[in-house]
């Protein structure tokens, strides 16, 4: 289970990226990815609230390690519900609840939203504007969709992260892909798909049912 927790907490990196660092350079050539991404994250959050399958990659080469599976998140204003590794994490707005069901525990924490380190959608919507600089990358098609990369370069020295590539669909300027290249090579890839956006949703989408847990008895830390 401690293999599959720190993979998860590489991709939460991977994909939620950009808490820890600083400035940000610009450039002519700037302008046109800037206005890109602003674009995407524009619409994307301009949504009441969007969930989506993808599919997540990593491709650790020098290991000779790859991973290959499915998830999901639905997400609306700063809460969140993620399933991966046969766990569900759920952010009510106040506290982060983890579910375990291999190991029939429930991890319970406090967030301050406020933290840099603190993961929220809208922070997965706008975390290019600090940290990064950036360029228009190659336009491709993946999967039948045509998408238009920007690479990222964490401006930290220091940072592990070589490069991110976001991938935006042309079509609907949705975030559809993300590549996050370490510096030891290592690829963590996640591919959207599915999207829907403006769902209704009832009152218990991210409510944390604690009563049922217990009833299950598993162990609950809080």
């Amino acid at each position: 289970m401690m293999k599959n927790y720190k993979i998860k907490k590489h991709w939460i990196l991977a994909l939620f990226i950009g808490f820890l660092c600083i400035g940000l350079t610009r450039g002519q050539a700037d302008a046109r990815a800037k206005e890109l991404l602003d674009k995407a994250s524009s619409t994307m959050s301009s949504y009441k609230n969007v969930a989506m399958d993808f599919d997540y990659v990593l491709d650790n080469r020098a290991e000779d390690v790859k991973q290959e599976m499915s998830g999901d998140v639905l997400l609306e204003g700063d809460k969140y519900v993620v399933n991966l590794f046969g766990t569900q994490q759920i952010f009510d707005g106040e506290k982060t609840y983890t579910i375990i069901p291999e190991n029939e525990e429930v991890n319970i924490s406090e967030m301050d939203v406020d933290q840099d380190n603190a993961f929220t959608p809208s922070k997965f919507y706008s975390f290019y504007e600090s940290g990064y600089g950036y360029e228009m990358d190659e336009l491709k098609t993946v999967n039948g969709k045509k998408v238009q990369f920007v690479k990222l370069t964490p401006i930290d020295s220091e940072s592990e992260i070589s490069i991110i590539l976001v991938g935006i669909e042309v079509n609907t300027n949705h975030i559809y892909q993300v590549i996050e290249v370490g510096t030891n090579k290592t690829r963590t890839i996640l591919t959207a798909s599915n999207i829907r956006t403006n769902q209704d949703l009832d009152g218990s989408a991210f409510v944390f049912d604690e009563k049922k847990y217990e009833e299950l008895n598993y162990m609950i830390n809080k």
